[in-house]
């Protein structure tokens, strides 16, 4: 019997649990119940812990509901209320790694003010930080890859994540020696492209089998040099030209592409 709605779900998986409180759904699509107390909020984390946890020992794909929620404590009932099914993990994670790297990122931008210097700081931070999860990389490839897969990073569904980590990347441009010196127009954006640079680097990271992921660190390292050198060429009135039809070309074509954002 379900604990918190008193249904008995399916036992098979990844079949859905029970539907969600609408103004639970409103919160958290898919299912995903929006804790409402300090304990729901605990079952929840621990519930993500444990996937996580058997999802390294086991992978993704032998890692079945009922497993979590064996080694979890709970009934299988109440792991389906605070997540649709597994995949939804998926999207848990990326709120969580979400977090933790803009936590991490921001404690090691602390006294550097070069632009290419923190734009490294903040792309190499993310890679310390999923480390533990590139075992099972490629399903949030998968995910991100099915541009009609809500739980992709570039869903709408996404955009509270994903506004904290374009936050970060606001944060490394206006904490750099750049903040007073680029066009409004292209500031605005920045944060955005900044953002994109990051899925690169994470497609390239999934692919990755080098001890410790080394090459898509030496990427990081030799891709963020350039990218400032074109940031900061932008600033010059030779190429505002340049700089009015990249921002007319990103905010059409690309930008739309990203769900909702921020304060929509």
């Amino acid at each position: 019997m379900d604990e918190q709605t008193g249904s008995t779900p399916s036992t098979g998986d990844p079949t859905p649990g029970p539907a969600p409180d609408p103004a639970s759904a409103a919160e958290l699509p898919g299912g995903r119940a929006r804790p409402k107390t300090g304990k729901s909020e605990q079952t929840r984390a621990l519930i993500l812990e444990t996937a996580m946890r058997l999802f390294q020992e086991r992978g993704y794909e032998k890692t079945t509901m009922r497993a979590i929620a064996t080694e979890a404590g709970i009934s299988v009932g109440n792991a389906y209320y605070y997540f649709a099914g597994k995949e939804y993990l998926i999207q848990g994670f990326y709120d969580r790694m979400t977090l933790e790297h803009a936590t991490e990122a921001q404690a090691r931008l602390r006294g550097h003010t070069d632009f290419a210097k923190r734009l490294e700081i903040a792309l190499l931070s993310w890679i310390d930080c999923a480390a533990p999860y590139h075992e099972f990389a490629a399903q949030f490839f998968r995910t991100a890859a099915d541009p009609s897969n809500s739980l992709s990073p570039f869903a709408n569904e996404s955009h509270r994540a994903r506004a904290t980590a374009v936050d970060l990347f606001r944060d490394v441009l206006t904490g750099s020696d750049l903040r007073t010196k680029l066009d409004r127009e292209l500031t605005e954006l920045l944060p955005d492209l900044l953002w994109l640079h990051l899925m690169i680097v994470v497609l390239y990271w999934v692919f990755d089998r080098t001890p410790d992921t080394e090459r898509t660190r030496a990427f990081v390292r030799r891709s963020t040099p350039m990218a400032a050198r074109v940031i900061r060429l932008s600033r010059y009135r030779v190429f505002r030209p340049i700089v009015r039809d990249a921002k007319g070309l990103i905010q059409d074509f690309i930008l739309p592409t990203m769900g909702a954002r921020a304060g929509s």
